[in-house]
């Protein structure tokens, strides 16, 4: 490729950080520019010659990205941000609230299609790598059954759901999954376990002073699609421990499908990860599929597609013939 894609990111948190690290590491992609809701002078961004463009004006930059990264929380954030920046770029973006993926994409599909762009939504690690891995283990042991386990790790997108409450300042929340629940999982005995039994949540809160902690940890702990499935519990906690304890976000998981094939014979097949960074690895990810937007836009391929919808090898910046000399 002689020109390198050029890239945008949306927001300038934790994985946008992140998604500027990735391009520096493909020499195939070029940071343009930053759209941020701030004030655009008091955003400044790594990369030496990059734009910081305030949200209002994001439309001055069509023409000038080839894909956008959407790096907005998955609860307010991207329901509004999808459909309204694929309108004007082809766009990538995490969204992770799996229950709404499917309405999600229909309102970003409406109006990539209507704008000739390509959308990709819900790219990461899960949902994106792990649900692949999902697609590919069930499709292979149709007679089975697959468990997907998170963590012990940092959720960026429940940790920004508890941010958003009214009397919170800061918060993290970990994943925990139950030990008992994965070893049962990896017997092959395909158990039968509740959401609940298999994790659990645990919420680190810094409060506004004054604010009502009962109701902060009730509003958490009734949060549909985010916490009232499973045993939460919730840590009130100073600004000083949170970042003297939980200033770091690591994460991991891993997919399990246990199955039999022939006459009976037993297979489980596993795909994990264990990572120091969640927004640098989700961002990673993002990066990767950018790509893909772009090349799939190229061919005139448009809508809102899902990691299900893309090819391996429109990931990668190697050729097809180098691909098959040293990966297949």
């Amino acid at each position: 490729m002689s020109e390198k894609i050029r890239i945008g990111i949306v927001g300038y948190g934790n994985v946008a950080r992140g998604v500027e690290c990735a391009v520096a590491q493909n020499p195939d992609m070029e940071l343009r520019a930053v759209v941020t809701r701030r004030d655009p002078s008091s955003v400044k961004v790594r990369t030496p010659d990059v734009r910081v463009v305030a949200a209002a004006d994001a439309a001055s930059l069509i023409g000038e990205i080839d894909v956008m990264v959407l790096c907005g929380g998955s609860a307010t954030d991207l329901p509004e941000m999808g459909p309204q920046y694929a309108a004007m770029f082809n766009t990538i973006d995490s969204f992770d609230t799996h229950a709404r993926i499917p309405e999600y994409f229909e309102a970003v599909d409406k109006s990539a299609v209507a704008n000739g762009h390509t959308s990709i939504i819900s790219v990461g690690w899960d949902p994106g790598t792990f649900s692949l891995n999902r697609l590919y283990a069930e499709s292979i042991l149709p007679d089975g059954a697959h468990d997907t386990f998170w963590g012990k790790g940092v959720s960026q997108g429940h940790s920004d759901a508890i941010r958003r409450i009214e009397g919170v300042k800061n918060a993290i929340q970990y994943t925990v999954p139950v030990e008992n629940a994965v070893q049962a999982v990896r017997s092959g005995s395909r158990p039968k376990l509740t959401v609940r039994e298999k994790h659990t949540r645990e919420c680190f809160v810094v409060a506004e002073e004054g604010a009502d902690l009962a109701k902060i940890e009730r509003t958490i702990k009734e949060m549909p699609n985010y916490f009232s499935d499973y045993d939460t519990v919730v840590h009130f906690i100073s600004e000083e421990e949170l970042r003297k304890n939980h200033s770091k976000m690591p994460h991991g998981g891993f997919v399990i499908r246990s199955g039999c094939t022939g006459e009976g014979n037993h297979h489980v097949i596993e795909y994990g990860l264990k990572l120091d960074s969640n927004p640098e690895f989700t961002a990673s990810v993002l990066v990767c599929y950018a790509r893909a937007a772009y090349r799939l836009n190229q061919k005139g391929d448009c809508g809102a597609k899902t990691v299900f919808d893309v090819a391996p090898a429109l990931l990668s910046p190697k050729d097809a013939a180098q691909l098959r000399r040293e990966l297949l």
